[in-house]
């Protein structure tokens, strides 16, 4: 059953960013947002640590210290700032992030905040998760600027 709950969540999520990228003419990115979800490495992990009320790699981190689907998810996709990210000596060093990758972030941000909250979404949701969790982010000023930007252009639509 936590396999069929899992598939309802992602399928949400990738309906919602679909809508998202569509609106803003990325077509094809909105069509392969997230496929790496569907891989054995991603879904089985993610469908064993589902509980529905918190992320299953917050789950697995818990329980195991780490997530092999989270390591594949960020190593795949090119909308997290994870992908963007370089060691080099002794430092992360964050990579400018393309301009239609940010463009993704923005629409995954508004998806999952779609689809994880439900009926309680409000155009706000995104911005403040935004606001809260990427201070501990690894980016380019600019990116995160420009990230700030569009989902404050959500608020005053």
């Amino acid at each position: 059953m936590k396999y069929l709950k899992h598939l309802k969540v992602v399928l949400f999520h990738k309906y919602f960013v679909l809508v998202e990228c569509w609106k803003r003419g990325m077509y094809w990115q909105g069509i392969v947002h997230d496929l790496s979800k569907f891989s054995p490495t991603e879904f089985i992990q993610s469908a064993k640590y589902f509980q529905g009320k918190r992320s299953p790699i917050a789950e697995a981190k818990d329980l195991a210290g780490y997530s092999a689907a989270w390591l594949h998810h960020k190593g795949v996709n090119k909308h997290h700032w994870e992908y963007w990210t370089d060691f080099y000596d002794g430092e992360i060093k964050p990579i400018e992030i393309p301009l239609k990758y940010l463009d993704e972030v923005v629409c995954d941000m508004i998806g999952a905040s779609k689809a994880y909250l439900k009926g309680k979404y409000s155009p706000s949701e995104p911005l403040e998760y935004f606001l809260k969790n990427s201070p501990n982010w690894c980016m380019k000023n600019m990116d995160k600027t420009y990230i700030e930007a569009r989902l404050r252009e959500l608020i005053r639509k």
